[in-house]
Parts: C-alpha cells; sequence; structure tokens
C-alpha cells in the first residue's frame, strides 16, 4: 500500500504551469485594455458634450443678447440674426481649436 501509484501525491504538469501562466498574462493584459478602452471612452464622451454645448449654446447666447439689443434699439430681428450668425462662427471656431487642442477648450497652442 505504501507503494501504491493512486496514493502518491501528483507532481505538477509543466504544461499546466505554463498554460495558467499564460491565462494570468491573458487576464491582465485584457484587463489593462478595458481599463484604457473604458478612461478612452470617459474623454471621447467628455469631448462630445463639450462639443454640444458649444455648438448650442454660442448661438443661444447671440439669440438672446441680439434679441435683447433689438428690443432696445428697435431693430428686431436684424441685430438678433447678425449676433446668431456670428454666434454659430464662433462656436465653429472653438470646436476647431478645442479639436487642434486636444480638446481640452483653453484655445492656447503653447506657442508664443
Amino acid at each position: 500500500m505504501a507503494n501504491d501509484p493512486e496514493t502518491e501525491p501528483v507532481g505538477e504538469d509543466p504544461a499546466v504551469d505554463s498554460l495558467e501562466q499564460r491565462i494570468a498574462r491573458a487576464r491582465a493584459e485584457e484587463a489593462k485594455r478595458t481599463g484604457h478602452d473604458k478612461q478612452l471612452m470617459g474623454q471621447v464622451q467628455g469631448s462630445a458634450m463639450k462639443i454640444a454645448s458649444t455648438m448650442v449654446g454660442y448661438p443661444l447666447g447671440g439669440i438672446v443678447i441680439g434679441y435683447v439689443l433689438d428690443q432696445l434699439f428697435g431693430t428686431l430681428p436684424w441685430l438678433t440674426i447678425i449676433l446668431m450668425f456670428l454666434a454659430f462662427i464662433g462656436a465653429c471656431v472653438h470646436v476647431v481649436r478645442m479639436s487642434n487642442d486636444g480638446a481640452d477648450g483653453t484655445g492656447s497652442s503653447g506657442s508664443d
């Protein structure tokens, strides 16, 4: 009974060890990749929100200011229309600058 092959402890198989190491490595790489993907998705969503708020907010601000000035000067609807288009152009310029500067919204290119 002492020399019974069924009762002897079985040693680790090198193939199993190698497989376990490869699985652990693959899991670590996948965790790093998915963590990076989530961070990148958050940055993309943040940039999209900045662009959307700029493209809506600037023209809306132009309309409000133009309407107030039109009421003040009695020129309705001309200043409203002009300021709306100027604000839209300003929004487009701001979005282009954000995309060129890495969407940080500062508008500075780093060259003085």
